[in-house]
C-alpha cells in the first residue's frame, strides 16, 4: 500500500505509530512553581556525544497547561529535566504517570514511585531507575502542527544503578521500549557487531 499522510490511511490504527520502532521511553520528571512531575514520552533519543545531548518531542496540550503539557510547561519554567530510563519491573508505574491528571498532581506519588533529588538541577528523578539524565535545556524548537514541540537538552549528570554497571559497562536487566499502538517490548537478548573499520 502506500498513502499520504495529509489523505489519510484508510486503516483502523495509524500507521505511523508503529512503523520507528522501537523508540527508547524518556520518564521525564520536572519541577515547577506548581510542584514535581513525572511523565513518559516515546519520540525520544541520544543526539550527540560530547557534550552529552538528547531531544525529546511533547505532541499535545492539556486544557489547563497552555497549549503543551505539563512537563513542557514546567521545562519552559525552569530549564531543567530529568530524564530516567524505564525497565519492565517499573513499566506499572510508568504506564499510571502517563494519565492526564491535572496540573499540580504529584504523578511521583499518584504512581507510587521512589523519588529522589538530582545532583546537579532543582529537579526530582525516578531513584530505582537503571539511569537518570539530569538535563539542562538548550532549546525549545516548534514542530509542524499544533501542539507539537521538540525539547533540546545538554546532559550534566549521569545517575547509574549500581547493579547495572558489568566489566565497566552500562548493562541493565532490560531495556523496555515502545512499539506503537499499545505494544511495548523488554529487551533482553543482545549482541556485538565489530565495525568494518574497528581493529
Amino acid at each position: 500500500m502506500f498513502y499520504r499522510p495529509s489523505e489519510g490511511h484508510g486503516l483502523p490504527h495509524n500507521p505511523w505509530n508503529a512503523i520507528v520502532a522501537p523508540r527508547p521511553i524518556a520518564w521525564i520528571s520536572t519541577r515547577g512553581a506548581m510542584g514535581d512531575n513525572l511523565a513518559p514520552y516515546s519520540f525520544f533519543n541520544a543526539v550527540a556525544y560530547t557534550p552529552p545531548q538528547l531531544v525529546f518531542a511533547s505532541t499535545s496540550a492539556k486544557s489547563d497547561r497552555d497549549g503543551t503539557k505539563d512537563t513542557t510547561a514546567q521545562i519552559r519554567e525552569t530549564g531543567v529535566f530529568c530524564v530516567s530510563i524505564v525497565s519492565r519491573d517499573l513499566i506499572g508505574a510508568m504506564n499510571a504517570t502517563s494519565a492526564a491528571l491535572p496540573a499540580g498532581t504529584d504523578e511521583f506519588q499518584h504512581a507510587g514511585v521512589a523519588k529522589a533529588e538530582c545532583e546537579t538541577i532543582p529537579c526530582p528523578r525516578a531513584r530505582d531507575a537503571p539511569a537518570s539524565l539530569e538535563c539542562r535545556l538548550v532549546q525549545i524548537i516548534p514542530l509542524l502542527g499544533k501542539a507539537n514541540f521538540l525539547i533540546h537538552g545538554e546532559v550534566v549528570g549521569i545517575h547509574i544503578r549500581p547493579d547495572c554497571l558489568k566489566d565497566g559497562r552500562f548493562s541493565p536487566p532490560d531495556r523496555l521500549a515502545r512499539l506503537g499502538y499499545r505494544d511495548y517490548c523488554a529487551i533482553t537478548e543482545t549482541f556485538e557487531l565489530t565495525r568494518p573499520d574497528e581493529t
